[in-house]
């Protein structure tokens, strides 16, 4: 059988997740809120049974491909995941579905990705969540999209990676979804837009450290004992909290030019109360200076960072398609190294 899953974009709401996570400690820090969606891009594969190994054909952006053969034996795929390379995701999954369900191996051919790797845009989540959901229809495991969701969450966290629990949405498709993070408690509320919405996500193919900017936001959890840290707290507790609940409205009326106002918002305040925790990653010049870049300025209602923020990739939402693709050149054209890629909220049918 064949299957299909995106990568995902945080529209708003980033870092809230694992913030949200820190009310088991603490519970006069605010819950955490997101807003997400799909992307149009992501990872394709055919999959099917095997009697005794994992084998996984993966294709990557740049052309390349990689294979793992592994039994399935939970010590093999275990060992494999502490590795933290590539294929640790696929094995963390693996070792998760194999000590709660009694499987046999499985053949996954990932014969596309079009999905940019390593870009804020949870391609190791897709890949996770990929997995899950293999074993999920190969051995009709019945899983509803939730459990999917907390194996590639499970399996991920089976590898050096500490992700936050929103990376797994993408098991939602490329409808938009809300979720809430209250300690170790996740409600996903689906959404629906009235009208179609029109996104340009753009790589900035730049670097920047996302476990440097973690390692500074999380010292500022859970409890705060300087300004800088309860700032931290405020921004990534009430202040996002209420953009994001207003984005949401915003999404299900279909106003594109409430969203971009709040982007512009959202980034404003971020950098405000977060660049001076992080001051060498969040400064960002590159991302700012292409918010700010005047020639598309007629074009976008907003824009911000994704993700963890950075000099890693930058999204904005646009009037129409005409627009997407007007930005998408004007990039393309002045900073060649950039990569663009369209992102559309289909109305809801």
């Amino acid at each position: 059988m064949k299957i299909f899953v995106p990568g995902r974009l945080c529209l708003f709401g980033e870092h809230s997740d694992w913030a949200g996570g820190y009310r088991r400690y603490n519970s006069e820090l605010k819950k955490g809120y997101t807003l997400l969606v799909g992307t149009n891009q992501g990872l394709y594969a055919e999959v099917k049974s095997h009697p005794t190994h994992l084998v996984l054909k993966a294709s990557l952006t740049d052309g390349s491909n990689k294979t793992l053969t592994l039994p399935t034996a939970k010590q093999v795929l275990l060992t494999e995941a502490k590795k933290g390379d590539f294929f640790s995701y696929a094995a963390g999954v693996a070792y998760q579905i194999l000590t709660h369900y009694d499987v046999g191996g499985l053949e996954l051919d990932n014969y596309l990705t079009d999905l940019p790797i390593q870009k804020g845009l949870s391609s190791s989540a897709a890949l996770c969540v990929l997995v899950a959901r293999a074993f999920n229809q190969v051995y009709d495991l019945k899983m509803s999209r939730p459990e999917e969701m907390e194996f590639a969450y499970l399996g991920e966290i089976t590898t050096p990676s500490r992700c936050g629990r929103m990376d797994q949405a993408c098991a939602y498709g490329d409808r938009p979804i809300a979720m809430i993070f209250d300690g170790n408690r996740t409600d996903v509320i689906e959404l629906q837009a009235p009208q179609d919405l029109f996104f340009v996500i753009v790589d900035l193919a730049a670097g920047k450290n996302t476990q440097e900017i973690l390692s500074h936001l999380h010292a500022c959890y859970p409890f705060a004992t300087k300004e800088l840290q309860a700032n931290v707290q405020k921004f990534l507790g009430v202040i996002s909290y209420q953009i994001t609940q207003a984005a949401i409205d915003a999404l299900q009326t279909g106003d594109a030019v409430k969203i971009g106002m709040l982007m512009k918002q959202a980034q404003a305040a971020f950098d405000k109360y977060l660049i001076p925790a992080c001051p060498r990653q969040l400064t960002a010049p590159l991302l700012h200076q292409l918010l700010n870049y005047p020639p598309i300025q007629g074009l976008i209602l907003g824009g911000k960072g994704v993700g963890s923020q950075g000099d890693g990739t930058a999204q904005f939402i646009v009037q129409n398609e005409e627009y997407q693709q007007q930005i998408i050149e004007i990039i393309t054209r002045d900073f060649p190294k950039m990569q663009c890629l369209k992102l559309t909220i289909y109305a809801s049918k």
